[in-house]
């Protein structure tokens, strides 16, 4: 089934044949008539699209699978110079019925609420941060100087603001576009109750809160995007499917070139391990030395790619394994698992009983527990530092460069 916003196009693969059968409209009652017409040991076929997951809640309980195929890959192995609706519903029954269509995961009903939710608040947060820059503009054109404030949206930046020699239509731009964060930052505060109302009970999410840098937004993204870790089996097959691998091109008897990372995947996730990775390389630890020594031969942004890089292992061995970060600060874990829980709406607890985050509120409690980072960072140092680039043997130069020989 070839599926679009109003209609799908329908093609029956039979006994090697194809057999075009119509369009079905895209309503739940018009689907639900279709389905009775098929088989109970009929297979359907639909790509990746906006509505595939509603079409196949529906049609799932008239057959015996529904296949949601990837767009992309299909279109990689099935060009075609002709291209219509009838064609593409008979490409994919023919891939799948030659065993050649790439699908892909169906998530559970839990993974796709908390992808709907993920994929909001990162709508919202990126709103924000166009409503600011709108904001930022309009000081700008007007030759108004940097904010002394740290926060120019905070209650002494907004003071400021409001005392800036603006005209008059650009001064009721910036109250509209404040008044427009004001409902943003509510919107916000709801979907970040929802997600910690979902991940109260995660266990692979407070595994991953360990993780110096990761915060609930990061560590739910990643369970939403990553859902069932035993479809990924190396890490490799993770980092692929967040787009952080390398582009490679290699022909013949040339060397192998290493590009930019392939982008291919899923964006959402691929961003908020950057994010989580700017915040770790900030941090005493490995991952920071890490940082500093790609930085020295890279610089910035490809270092911080690589440190997203090495978080996408890192995720895949502490899931795989179901085991803790191992250089975890237990102060900062309960204070991130607090803050969840306060999140989530759970009532605050007064007394002189001391809770799970006293030691995070305890200065020289943290700093012992930075000094164990800090030995941490320079174990990694210490094993790193006798490495050295190694230039390629005579015999396997000359194999790759064949002129070199003559």
């Amino acid at each position: 089934m070839d599926t679009h916003r109003t209609f799908g196009e329908v093609v029956i693969w039979e006994d090697g044949r194809l057999r075009h059968v119509g369009r079905v409209d895209m309503t739940r009652t018009a689907l639900e008539g279709f389905g009775k017409t098929l088989l109970a040991d009929d297979e359907v076929v639909i790509e990746a699209t906006g509505n595939c997951m509603a079409v196949s809640r529906v049609l799932s309980p008239f057959v015996k699978r529904v296949v949601i195929a990837n767009p992309l890959q299909v279109k990689a192995i099935a060009h075609a110079h002709v291209k219509t609706d009838k064609i593409d519903a008979g490409t994919l029954a023919s891939l799948y019925a030659a065993g050649y269509l790439p699908e892909i995961w169906t998530p559970d009903a839990a993974t796709e609420r908390m992808r709907r939710l993920v994929a909001r608040r990162y709508q919202v947060v990126r709103h924000r941060a166009r409503i600011k820059n709108e904001v930022h503009s309009i000081l700008y054109a007007h030759l108004i100087p940097r904010c002394p404030h740290a926060d120019l949206f905070g209650r002494l930046g907004r003071a400021w603001l409001t005392r800036q020699p603006v005209p008059d239509d650009e001064r009721a731009a910036i109250e509209r576009h404040i008044r427009e964060l004001d409902r943003l930052g509510d919107d916000l505060r709801v979907l970040d109750r929802e997600i910690a109302e979902s991940a109260l009970d995660d266990a692979v999410i407070k595994r991953l809160l360990t993780i110096t840098g990761v915060n609930l937004a990061v560590a739910g993204g990643l369970v939403a995007a990553v859902g069932d870790i035993g479809r990924f089996s190396s890490p490799q097959k993770l980092v692929s499917y967040f787009g952080l691998n390398p582009r490679v091109r290699q022909s013949g008897l040339g060397a192998a070139h290493h590009g930019r990372i392939s982008k291919v995947g899923r964006s959402h996730a691929r961003a908020m391990l950057v994010e989580a990775a700017w915040a770790a390389a900030k941090t005493p630890g490995p991952l920071h030395a890490f940082f500093v020594r790609i930085r020295a031969r890279r610089g910035h942004q490809v270092a911080a790619v690589a440190v997203a890089r090495k978080l996408t292992v890192l995720v895949w061995h502490m899931l795989t394994k179901e085991a803790d970060y191992l250089w975890a600060r237990p102060s900062l874990v309960a204070h991130k698992m607090r803050s969840m829980e306060l999140q989530a709406g759970k009532p605050q607890k007064k007394g002189n009983s001391l809770g799970p985050t006293y030691a995070y509120n305890v200065k020289e409690l943290r700093n012992q527990e930075m000094r164990v980072a800090e030995q941490a960072q320079k174990g990694y140092e210490h094993f790193v530092e006798a490495w050295r680039p190694r230039l390629p043997k005579e015999k396997a130069r000359g194999r790759l460069s064949p002129a070199r020989l003559e």
